[in-house]
């Protein structure tokens, strides 16, 4: 299959639909997951780390309005809608609650690649530009571009991983990692290692803090799920 291009995750009821999205997609190389509800879906989110989501919109129990709706409250990751409708209420609707990109069924397999692509290509350049802003918490800064950690004016020395740990909880300083989600994030998806790994790098972050005189823990533990930066410092 050749380099993996990212990971989608599809949600619909449909399996013929699943299967038809799958085999267009991994062809060109990308990853795929499926879900068969709006619940499925969120286990997904929560468990793993995704590209993409291709939602359909007409789904039982949670329909695909309220299953994008409550992504977006929580995740960056782009959503691709899928909708039998053509009415253009449905896809103004769909844009405005959280949808990236609107696709009619039925579609041509192109366009699907095309728009999959165009979004992905949109993800990354939207990260990018974010990685490059220094992040700002009181005492704490943060700087993507230089890789500097800055602690009351003082440049204090990080590991890469311990740095890279750090800018990805402080730039998603509402969500709570899982540690699993952060080996994914910050090694590879085939790390064989010890998720524990992750307790030593966070255990080094809060001594080099706490050593450099920063008067707050900058991550916090969130019991029997995982870690999530502590923002204190970004009121003062």
């Amino acid at each position: 299959m050749g380099v993996n291009q990212g990971r989608i995750l599809i949600v619909d009821d449909e399996a013929q639909m699943r299967n038809l999205l799958r085999i267009y997609l991994t062809k060109q190389g990308y990853e795929i997951t499926e879900a068969s509800s709006g619940q499925a879906a969120f286990d997904q989110l929560a468990n793993y780390t995704y590209d993409l989501v291709i939602l359909d919109v007409m789904m039982p129990g949670l329909d695909g309005f309220t299953v994008c709706e409550q992504i977006r409250s929580i995740y960056q990751i782009p959503i691709l809608m899928l909708t039998a409708r053509v009415d253009i209420k449905d896809k103004v609707r769909g844009l405005t609650i959280g949808a990236d990109d609107y696709l009619t069924k039925p579609f041509d397999s192109e366009e699907l690649i095309a728009r999959v692509g165009a979004l992905l290509r949109r993800s990354v350049l939207q990260q990018q530009a974010m990685e490059q802003q220094m992040l700002e918490f009181g005492q704490l800064k943060i700087n993507p571009l230089s890789r500097e950690i800055i602690i009351d004016h003082q440049t204090i020395d990080f590991t890469p991983k311990e740095f890279d740990l750090l800018l990805l909880l402080a730039s998603n300083p509402h969500r709570v990692f899982a540690r699993d989600i952060i080996i994914h994030r910050l090694w590879s998806y085939d790390y064989e290692g010890d998720v524990r790994s992750v307790d030593t790098h966070v255990k080094n972050i809060r001594e080099k803090s706490t050593n450099a005189d920063l008067d707050y823990n900058p991550i916090l533990t969130v019991w029997g799920v995982g870690y999530k930066f502590n923002d204190k410092g970004a009121s003062k």
